[in-house]
């Protein structure tokens, strides 16, 4: 199993070029969110939407970097919902390239892990309903679907999710 490490969001120029490469691998998850066109992901935008996200009271935006120091992946935390109180995973996303070799449930446990340490009982997520296998790899790993709805932003059909942690 890789060793991965999570480090804070810096916005240094490599950092957000690495992330526009990342939404540019995921090009599934960009048209569900319809807010990157996958095939001309800006770095000026995405620099603008991460640090508005990592600028609300919170949110931690963090890079999953491997042993060669490259980032593999993106996770933005909420620490607690301002709607519901409950702790949740904004985002979770690994590239394209590095895919089904189990880096998303080595940070899924890092996650969980960090939240059981903090005292959490419980933690929430939401798919998008367009994309059956982020639903299918979230109920893999033991969490629950508690209401469908919608994003607050653009209204899209999501599924919310919670898994206990106690």
């Amino acid at each position: 199993m890789s060793t991965l490490s999570l480090s804070p969001l810096r916005f240094s120029a490599q950092e957000i070029t690495a992330v526009v490469e990342l939404y540019a691998s995921n090009p599934e998850y960009c048209r569900a969110a319809d807010e990157y066109d996958p095939d001309d992901v800006r770095p000026d935008q995405v620099e603008s939407d991460l640090r508005e996200e990592s600028g609300t009271d919170g949110c931690e935006v963090l890079l999953a970097r491997d042993e060669q120091n490259t980032v593999i992946g993106l996770i933005s935390l909420l620490h607690q919902h301002p709607k519901d109180g409950h702790p949740w995973i904004g985002m979770l996303i690994v590239h394209g390239a590095m895919q089904r070799r189990g880096l998303g449930r080595q940070l899924a446990a890092s996650i969980e892990d960090r939240f059981r340490a903090a005292s959490q009982d419980d933690l929430r997520l939401c798919v998008f309903e367009s994309m059956p296998s982020s639903l299918a790899f979230w109920t893999a790993l033991g969490w629950q679907e508690i209401r469908r709805g919608a994003t607050n932003e653009h209204g899209r059909p999501v599924i919310v999710l919670q898994k206990t942690l106690t």
